[in-house]
């Protein structure tokens, strides 16, 4: 499957990234706040802190 990026996990960013997710692509996600990512890393993601 695809490497993705996803920028952005609030109210429509987050179940975005974990339909994604759940399809199997290989998502690499960053979040203001490390408690916004923690679902999707919880999924599987990697989490991108700059």
């Amino acid at each position: 499957m695809t490497s993705l990026g996803f920028i952005g996990l609030g109210a429509m960013g987050r179940p975005m990234a974990l339909n994604l997710r759940a399809a199997g692509h290989a998502l690499h996600v960053y979040a203001r706040s490390p408690a916004q990512a923690a679902p999707l890393v919880a999924a599987g993601a990697a989490s991108m802190i700059l």
